[in-house]
């Protein structure tokens, strides 16, 4: 994760990719979700009592739900505001690679976070399942928008990308703010 977040980031402000940008920094959400997810697994590994390790678990869930909420803004602001100003983002060989890289290793990082889930159906990695599946999403519209920039100067290609994501993220912004808030852990599959 900190690999892609300094590549997507690096590549996003040399090419004044909003999309790219927003790539980096989704990565750098959830690496801070699983640092997160890490604390919580430690506490109850460290053998905490029960009321303590439900503690980490609120805290942990509510980290990774601010997380999500922030990239909606982000990508909600930048893309309109990119839009709008007709900012017309270079293309980029790098990002369009690593953006491929992601497409193929986010969905299964996202299974296997699922299969574990199966057994400890915590909300905590359930928000952080919906970090990677959000991950491996972002990561097929910022190849497809930076893919279409690059190949044909396409530069609106990378926010209409970036703006048509919001409504994936929404949901899964809703769902972790739902456990965040106590609610129904949901577990179900999403087709990546």
């Amino acid at each position: 994760m900190s690999a892609e977040a300094v590549l997507a980031i690096g590549a996003g402000i040399a090419a004044r990719s909003v999309l790219l940008t927003a790539f980096g920094f989704d990565s750098v959400i959830e690496l801070l979700s699983g640092v997160t997810l890490l604390w919580r697994l430690s506490s109850e590994a460290r053998g905490s009592v029960p009321t303590h390790i439900e503690g980490v678990e609120r805290r942990a869930t509510v980290v990774s739900a601010v997380l999500l909420a922030l990239l909606c803004v982000y990508l909600l602001l930048v893309g309109l505001g990119g839009l709008i100003a007709r900012l017309h983002p270079e293309g980029s060989a790098l990002g369009v690679a690593v953006a491929a890289a992601a497409v193929v290793v986010m969905p299964v990082l996202a299974w296997r976070k699922r299969r574990v889930n199966l057994i400890i159906r915590s909300p905590a990695l359930r928000a952080d399942i919906a970090e990677t599946v959000t991950c491996a999403y972002l990561a097929a519209a910022t190849l497809a928008g930076a893919g279409l920039n690059l190949a044909f100067g396409w530069w609106w290609a990378e926010y209409a990308a970036a703006l048509a994501l919001l409504a994936f993220i929404g949901l899964e912004t809703k769902e972790a703010v739902e456990a965040a808030r106590g609610g129904e852990l949901h577990d179900h599959e999403v087709d990546l």
